[in-house]
């Protein structure tokens, strides 16, 4: 049996080799996330190979404790360090009697597809997804389409570092091969898209590489690729497609082909950013409320899903209005988006992060970058007299910000942002760059509404040591930078714990 995990022991010692290494704060409220790679950096290892076969065993021992067939659907990013973590994981999965079925390099909505293609409940998907080199982590679920919430994530941190592990026999690994040929084929499946389109498809580097070309196409589009070779040492840029860097060279390869649009994908492409044909970037909820508007014409009295970091204007969308469609505003988080999604039995969710998740007859639920790309070309092959930017330009005007990310550490984010809670609270009815506060909406961080529709956010982040900001303003872009300058900016500086911010917006 493994011993119980530590949180703290020393590279390159004997114990580091034997002993299981586990830090506390990588289990985040719906997927884990540590540190890895600190041998020869400045920032300690959170986790050890022995500390990913106690992870394993733990996992295994939560998928039984649930009541649930233990087949496990595996697979890993295209870093690294991600096959021999998976080897590891899959170590403690057989270890705790689980019959693990090894799909190999995937997509997270791959591992996802696994589950309904291979009858399995389970999954666990190696990926530290946009996270920086040198980070790993799992995102793991026991009752598909859904991931693991924050009840599941608390007991499986408890189980694991605990040492509570249950051993069982009749664990065993099974090679799956074939899998992505087939996945590829069940995202393009049915889709034929007639009006002539074309688009470029951008990986930085990342596994997406190996699976958006050929979706694509697929979908009859004509593809130009932007990074789609894989390189784990990702030598432009980490692939996060809500990242500036990525979208700017999205937009200047929109400018270079005349392409119709630019479809970006994260590191486990489960995310799909969009620029339009004009090389202007939109945002993940504008692309949201643009499919919302599209769909509730084909769909009537549709429900959707958003989350608290979307923008405002899904609140007063009149053809959301006139087609009968509701709008439900959620906690920042794709588990969080995906399981209120199913809960509601609604036909789309958006995060502004840029996870979609389409239900049936769309899609099975899940976030998954391929799907949504094909819900966009669709949108587009159905209004074949308009661009992507008139279809952003029929939406009303919102000025809104990148998603900010200060640095907080793990241990004390929460509590920061409890105190930045309480000032907001404090500050109902009281104006606000000389507009009185409405609303203080608490479901996730603070969501503060001025009374012209314009609101900011300060939330944590669910799986880095940071936290995350967005200002939106109903006036102007200058606006919009006053509101983060004038307001939150100086708040933030209030907290010695918050590192500081000096991108300019």
């Amino acid at each position: 049996m493994l011993p119980k995990p530590t949180a703290d022991i020393a590279p390159n010692t004997f114990e580091f080799e034997v002993l299981p290494l586990v830090k506390p704060t990588g289990f985040r409220e719906y997927d884990a996330r540590w540190w890895f790679n600190g041998i020869g950096h400045t920032k300690a290892p959170e986790l050890n190979l022995t500390g990913v076969q106690a992870l394993g065993l733990g996992m295994a021992t939560l998928f039984h404790e649930l009541g649930v067939d233990p087949r496990v659907v595996t697979g890993h990013d295209y870093r690294s360090i991600s096959q021999p973590i998976k080897h590891a994981l899959t170590l403690g999965l057989v270890q705790g009697g689980c019959h693990v079925l090894d799909v190999g390099l995937a997509l997270s909505p791959m591992v996802y597809w696994g589950q309904f293609e291979l009858n399995a409940a389970c999954c666990a998907m190696v990926t530290a997804s946009h996270n920086e080199n040198g980070w790993t982590g799992v995102k793991m679920g026991a009752n598909r389409p859904l991931t693991f919430g924050p009840e599941e994530m608390g007991r499986l941190k408890e189980i694991v570092l605990e040492g509570a592990f249950e051993e069982r026999p009749h664990g065993r690994h099974e090679r799956v091969d074939g899998l992505r040929d087939r996945y590829i084929a069940s995202t393009a499946q049915g889709v034929s898209i007639k009006r002539p389109l074309k688009v470029v498809t951008a990986c930085g580097n990342g596994t997406a590489g190996a699976f958006a070309p050929e979706a694509l196409r697929s979908m009859g589009v004509e593809v130009i690729e932007m990074d789609c070779n894989l390189d784990m040492t990702f030598p432009k840029y980490n692939p996060n497609p809500e990242d500036s860097e990525m979208l700017h060279a999205m937009a200047a390869a929109i400018k270079a082909h005349g392409a119709d649009i630019a479809l970006g994908f994260d590191g486990d492409g489960d995310r799909c950013g969009v620029v339009d044909n004009l090389g202007e970037e939109i945002f993940a909820d504008k692309i949201g409320l643009m499919l919302a508007r599209d769909l509730s014409r084909e769909y009537s009295n549709a429900k959707f899903v958003v989350d608290v970091k979307s923008t405002g204007l899904f609140k007063t969308d009149p053809v959301l209005q006139e087609n009968g469609a509701s709008v439900d505003y959620f906690k920042t988080g794709h588990s969080y988006i995906k399981r209120r999604t199913t809960e509601l039995d609604a036909l789309a969710g958006f995060e502004k992060s840029g996870h979609f998740f389409f239900r049936p007859p769309i899609g099975l639920g899940y976030d998954d970058g391929l799907i949504a790309a094909k819900a966009i070309l669709e949108m587009l092959d159905r209004n074949p007299g308009k661009t992507m930017a008139d279809l952003k330009n029929e939406l009303g005007e919102a000025y809104t910000s990148l998603t900010m990310s200060p640095h907080c550490d793990d241990e004390i984010k929460y509590e920061v942002i409890d105190r930045m809670v309480t000032e907001y609270q404090g500050l109902e009815g009281q104006k606000i760059l000389g507009r009185k506060v409405v609303e203080v909406n608490t479901v996730n961080g603070a969501r503060v509404t001025l009374e012209d529709g314009s609101w900011l956010l300060v939330r944590a982040s669910s799986n880095k040591p940071e936290l995350v900001v967005v200002v939106e303003s109903m006036l102007s872009n200058a606006d919009m930078r006053a509101l983060f300058r004038e307001e939150v900016k100086p708040r933030l500086g209030k907290h010695p714990e918050v590192g500081a911010y000096n991108q300019e917006i």
